[in-house]
C-alpha cells in the first residue's frame, strides 16, 4: 500500500512526488523502495548515476525524524549550478525536497522525501508542520514493515530447511488442522496410504491410531503436560503392509507458555518408513575408520545385501575374500558382529532427503 500512502502524504504536505528511499552508508548504493510521481526511468538514473551527487547523502548525520530541506544541507545557489539539480531535478519540475530519516543503523538508513514543485516554491513552515504530523506514523509503519519482512525471511528459511528433510514433517493445531507440511509430508499426503488430508485435517488410515492422534493434539492444545517434551511415537501401517512410524512432538515449551502468545501449531509430526536408513555419506564412514575403497564397498554391501554368502554372490567374488574384508572391518571399526556393522552405518545416516 506504500504507493497509495505516498501519494496521499505528498498531497497532504504540499508536494508533487514522494519516495521511501534506502541508502547504504558505506557505498553509493541507493534504492527508491517505493515511490509516487517519479518516472521509473528517472528512478533508475538516480540509482545508477545521480545518487552520488544527491545532497541528501548527508542525511546519515541527521537525527531520526528531523525534517530538513536542501538549504539546510548545502548552499542552495551552488546546488542549483550542479548536475543533480540541472540534469535530474529541473527536468522533473522540482526545486526543493523535504526529507526525514525514518530508520538508521550503522550501515544504512531509510528516509522519506517529498519533492516540491518549482511553481510551489521552496519548502515552507506549513509543509514542515504537516510533515511533522506524518513522520511518526510513517516511521512506525516502516519499522513494522521491516519486522514483518524479517519474519517472512525467517519463516522462509525454516520452510526451506524442513523441505530438505527426508522425513515427512507436519505442523498441526489442536484439531489436527495442517498448518504446514514439508515436501516429504506433502508426498505422503498425496500417496494417501498411511496419512491423508480431509478438509485440511490430518487423518491416519487406521482408526485407532487416528483417535490417538486426535486425543494427543487436544491434550497439548489444552496445556496437558502428559506428553512431556519428548512426545511419543506411534506405528502406522499402509494397506500394502509397509510400516511407518510417526513421532509426535508437542510444541508447548515453557518459553512459549511464558510468552503468553497464542500459537496456532500445537504439535509437530515426523513421519518416515520403519526401515533401516542407509542413506549415509560413505566417504565420511571411510574417512572415520580409514577404510579402503574395497572395504567400504563390502561394508555397504553387508548393510544392503546381507551375510557373507549373499555379499560374495552380489559382488562376484569368493566368500573367503569377503570374510577377509569383514575381519578387517571388525578390526578397524572395533566391532565383532555383522549386526554391529549395520548399526554403525545406520549411525551415519542423514536426515536429509535424497
Amino acid at each position: 500500500m506504500w504507493t497509495v500512502v505516498l501519494e496521499e502524504i505528498s498531497e497532504f504536505v504540499g508536494g508533487r512526488a514522494a519516495a521511501l528511499v534506502f541508502k547504504d552508508s558505506g557505498s553509493a548504493f541507493v534504492e527508491a523502495r517505493y515511490q509516487f510521481g517519479i518516472d521509473p526511468n528517472r528512478v533508475r538514473l538516480y540509482s545508477e548515476t545521480y545518487s552520488k551527487f544527491d545532497p541528501f547523502a548527508a542525511l546519515a548525520f541527521v537525527g531520526g525524524g528531523q525534517i530538513v530541506s536542501l538549504p539546510d544541507l548545502v548552499c542552495f545557489e551552488e546546488y542549483c549550478k550542479g548536475r543533480f539539480y540541472q540534469e535530474w531535478a529541473v527536468p522533473q519540475g522540482w526545486i526543493d525536497v523535504a526529507s526525514a530519516v525514518l530508520d538508521k543503523s550503522a550501515t544504512s538508513y531509510v528516509f522519506l522525501s517529498v519533492f516540491r514543485g518549482i511553481a510551489d516554491g521552496m519548502v515552507d513552515d506549513e509543509m514542515r508542520r504537516r510533515m511533522a504530523l506524518v513522520i511518526p506514523h510513517v516511521r512506525r509503519a516502516a519499522l513494522i514493515g521491516k519486522v514483518i519482512g524479517l519474519k517472512r525471511e525467517e519463516a522462509q528459511t525454516f520452510a526451506d530447511t524442513f523441505d530438505g528433510l527426508g522425513a515427512g514433517m507436519f505442523l498441526v493445531d489442536g484439531r489436527g488442522q495442517i498448518i504446514h507440511a514439508n515436501s516429504a509430508g506433502s508426498a505422503i499426503l498425496s500417496e494417501g496410504s498411511v496419512l491423508r488430508s480431509m478438509n485440511g485435517q490430518i487423518v491416519a488410515g487406521e482408526a485407532q491410531i487416528n483417535k490417538t492422534l486426535r486425543d494427543k493434539f487436544a491434550m497439548v492444545d489444552q496445556g496437558d503436560a502428559a506428553l512431556g517434551t519428548k512426545g511419543l511415537a506411534l506405528p502406522l501401517r499402509a494397506p500394502d503392509g509397509e510400516r511407518y512410524v510417526v513421532h509426535v512432538l508437542p510444541l508447548a515449551s515453557e518459553a512459549r507458555l511464558r510468552a503468553g502468545v497464542a500459537h496456532t501449531a500445537v504439535a509437530a509430526l515426523f513421519v518416515r518408513k520403519a526401515i533401516l536408513e542407509t542413506r549415509s555419506a560413505p566417504e565420511v564412514i571411510g574417512l572415520t575408520y580409514k577404510l579402503t575403497p574395497t572395504e567400504l564397498r563390502v561394508l555397504l554391501a553387508v548393510v544392503e545385501v546381507g551375510g557373507v554368502p549373499e555379499v560374495a554372490a552380489a559382488l562376484g567374488v569368493a566368500q573367503t575374500t569377503i570374510k577377509t574384508h569383514v575381519s578387517r572391518l571388525f578390526e578397524k571399526t572395533g566391532t565383532s558382529r555383522q549386526a554391529d556393522l549395520v548399526k554403525l552405518v545406520a549411525g551415519f545416516s542423514t536426515p536429509l532427503a535424497d
